[in-house]
């Protein structure tokens, strides 16, 4: 799950220029405008790579904003199509409708130099609320403990907080705005700790396990590995998408698009 696709990422850059030139919104029939979560980068990514590919003609676009921004947009007509790393909220409900297209472990990343290559639930939760604040406290150096995550808005922060249990609990040395940063700063401290979509993790940190499992397919899809969310495909609930827009929707929920969200890094849903 940490190789190179390369392929992968030339495309995402792509999307993202396409972006930025022809705005959030679909202009014609032919293009299909999604917005929202960093951490869905490689997934949209590979989906939009394999669904143009097979239909010249179309566009896909894809803004990396957030998911609050990218729910934010659909429900204000800005885009087709929001992308969420986290479910929609009771007062979002009204305008707006989720599908899971896919689940994703929420890695748990430290520098390749600490010793420290396993935690439990409970002192992953410990660090964050400040109750340790030494690596030498669970096994590691002697040396401060460096909390990096997400901004407040993030679909990742709000999938990690919920599961340790330390919503609004959380002390962090840094608030950072995309699943990119995070795994830069960590990679760049060696006493960081950051979390991350396991989807997005490179070699340039170190995942440590969670009570004696690590994140893979297996394990996100049997529920063993505890740290993880879905990723949601978000759509107004009392307007029809556009022909083009349904099909792409249609597409990326189908049989079809397991083999590339696998090879994104994330985890298809039964169909």
């Amino acid at each position: 799950m940490k190789k190179n696709e390369r392929s992968g990422w030339i495309i995402t850059v792509a999307l993202i220029i396409a972006s930025g030139l022809s705005g959030c919104g679909s202009e014609n029939g032919k293009t299909v405008s999604t917005d929202g979560s960093t951490s869905m980068e490689k997934v949209i990514g590979f989906l939009s790579e394999a669904y143009m590919n097979k239909n010249s003609d179309v566009k896909v676009t894809y803004n990396p904003t957030g998911s609050g921004s990218g729910i934010q947009a659909v429900s204000e007509g800005r885009c087709d199509i929001g992308l969420s790393s986290r479910h929609l909220k009771d007062e979002e409900k009204s305008k707006l409708k989720e599908t899971t297209v896919a689940i994703d472990g929420i890695a748990v990343v430290v520098s390749p130099e600490n010793p420290v290559s396993d935690l439990t639930i409970e002192e992953i939760a410990a660090i964050y609320t400040g109750e340790i604040t030494n690596w030498k406290e669970i096994g590691g150096n002697d040396s401060p403990v460096v909390c990096i995550g997400r901004e407040a808005a993030s679909g990742t922060r709000d999938g990690f907080e919920s599961v340790t249990g330390t919503s609004d609990k959380c002390k962090y040395s840094q608030e950072l705005t995309s699943t990119g940063d995070v795994i830069q700063t960590v990679a760049s401290n060696p006493n960081a700790v950051g979390y991350a979509s396991l989807a997005s993790v490179k070699d340039i940190v170190k995942t440590v396990s969670v009570e004696g499992v690590m994140p893979t397919e297996e394990t996100i899809l049997n529920g063993e590995y505890r740290i993880q969310r879905d990723f949601v495909l978000v759509t107004p609930k009392d307007k029809a998408l556009s022909e083009e827009s349904g099909k792409f929707f249609d597409f990326c929920m189908s049989s079809d698009a397991d083999e590339f969200i696998v090879k994104a890094g994330a985890v298809p849903v039964a169909k």
